[in-house]
């Protein structure tokens, strides 16, 4: 009798913090219960082999909108080879709209919502009856100090090259239509003092990554105090093995004494992921985002000017109510703020978030497909939303890789406009044209087309090639580097090899 938990993960790096959950919480079954983790991409009957290996009686598998698809497969296929097999579901892209849904269809059970008390007691009507009649189970919410928390069964091997969730507290207070969060009542943290322990263990076997999930990791002050002096103690005691912890921020509340626990950190250990999504105050009230942008701008600036933390700013575009031109206002905003990064995300439609209500007057047209995104509204035509799309994509390649440092400036200073989304955009249209590609374009091509794109518009071609040379991307080009830049290659990428932080930061750090 064996329960596999499993799920298919973006990335190996990347570990399932909702898997753990439910096997830390499954009782008298978890002695029976195992993990099973895939990555997107694998071959479905290698899937469907290494899951069967187990001899499983039940299998409940974590359903997100990056997974779906390729689920939907895997479940199909398991049906077929192996129908006595029970398939359970869970995961937010199966919570909601799940009628009409073919995985669902499939499925013998679905648990929507909270898994960790609801899971495991289906488990037992499966295996020792009663049988449950309902296929649709609604997760039951616990009160957090009744879960096991799961932080002992990330493994040695976890630990060792895997990015390790974790989550001071579950929900969001803010009701922002776009996310999932908005249908959460409000924030519920977990004990502050059992979690430090569970982080104090962790450190103790040698994590060193930490990333919170928590919506709202500045919501309560004296929480996130806590939290970070947690972190500033172990880097005051381990200045040579450093710790690494991500956060997602509220950008309008920043009091001093959370900036003066945020200045102590040194480069390299600490990361903020900050939502914007718009600074456009018609756009944000008709989301029912609550945001002082002036505020926000404020905090942004000051974390870019006073501190080390390493800065991941988030716009959306396809937002109802908001064109190109109230987007790029936004965006150029943010440029002049400097943060390390700015995340352009296109809007996607996530299953039971309320953003759906602004369909038909807002003219929303979305993929009928996952990751459901916006492909026009009767601000943004088809066409318009496609070049937003490749700029997205050619903005990750160029200016968030870090590889580019030196030459952005001439880039988002050209001479077409005296708005950086503007001249990007010529730029992104440019290497479409040229290219026909977003995707597969080598580091080394694109350092020269870059350059060419640059000599185009009136640039020295000395002048751009020196300006290359002195960034990653001109030492990896071997079209313009010398025997001394090959050296200077030679000793960052050994630099980066050891780093203790995530090698995209550590490019831009290195500037």
């Amino acid at each position: 009798m064996t329960i596999l938990l499993s799920t298919l993960n973006a990335r190996y790096t990347h570990a399932s913090l909702g898997l753990r959950y439910l096997q830390a919480n499954m009782g008298e079954l978890q002695s029976v219960t195992q993990l099973q983790e895939f990555v997107i991409g694998a071959r479905t009957t290698d899937m469907v082999e290494k899951l069967l290996a187990q001899q499983p009686r039940i299998i409940g598998f974590g359903v997100y909108i990056w997974n779906v698809e390729e689920t939907t497969k895997l479940v199909a296929l398991l049906k077929r080879v192996a129908p006595e097999v029970v398939i359970v579901l869970g995961g937010p892209e199966v919570s909601y709209e799940s009628n009409e849904q073919s995985i669902v269809q499939m499925a013998d059970y679905l648990v929507t919502g909270w898994g960790d008390v609801t899971f495991p007691a289906l488990c037992k009507q499966i295996l020792h009856g009663p049988k449950p009649l309902m296929k649709t189970h609604a997760g039951v919410q616990p009160p957090l100090a009744e879960l096991t928390m799961p932080y002992q069964l990330y493994t040695d091997e976890d630990i060792a090259h895997r990015t390790l969730y974790v989550e001071a507290s579950r929900g969001c207070p803010f009701k922002c239509e776009f996310c999932l969060s908005a249908l959460d009542k409000t924030a519920w943290p977990f004990d502050i003092d059992d979690f430090l322990q569970q982080l104090e263990t962790l450190h103790a076997r040698g994590a060193r990554l930490f990333k919170f999930v928590d919506r709202t990791f500045n919501l309560n002050i004296k929480t996130s105090l806590k939290i970070m002096d947690f972190f500033l103690a172990k880097l005051a005691a381990h200045p040579e093995d450093p710790v690494f912890a991500h956060f997602e921020v509220v950008p309008d509340h920043l009091p001093d004494a959370l900036k003066e626990g945020i200045m102590k950190f040194p480069a390299g250990t600490l990361q903020f992921e900050i939502g914007i999504q718009s600074f456009n105050p018609e756009v944000q009230a008709l989301v029912s985002r609550k945001q002082n942008n002036e505020k926000a701008a404020e905090n942004i600036r000051w974390l870019c000017e006073h501190s080390q933390a390493h800065m991941h700013v988030d716009l959306i575009a396809g937002l109802p109510g908001e064109d190109v031109a109230s987007f790029a206002r936004g965006f150029d905003k943010l440029v002049a703020l400097q943060p390390h990064e700015i995340q352009f995300g296109i809007l996607k439609r996530l299953r039971g978030t309320p953003i759906i209500r602004h369909t038909q007057e807002y003219g929303l047209v979305f993929d009928p497909h996952p990751p459901y995104t916006i492909l026009a509204t009767d601000r943004i035509a088809f066409n318009e939303m496609q070049q937003l799309v490749r700029f997205a994509r050619y903005w990750d390649l160029v200016a968030n890789s870090g590889r580019f440092t030196n030459t952005l400036p001439l880039i988002l200073g050209a001479s077409f406009s005296d708005s950086p989304f503007a001249n990007f955009m010529q730029l992104s249209n440019w290497l479409y044209a040229t290219t026909d590609a977003t995707n597969r374009i080598a580091l080394e091509r694109l350092a020269v087309l870059v350059a060419k794109w640059l000599v185009s518009i009136g640039m020295e071609e000395e002048q751009v090639a020196a300006v290359l040379r002195s960034d990653y991307a001109g030492q990896a080009n071997t079209k313009l580097k010398t025997q001394a830049n090959k050296k200077a290659e030679h000793t960052a990428e050994k630099k980066a090899e050891h780093a203790a932080l995530p090698q995209r930061q550590a490019r831009h750090m290195a500037v």
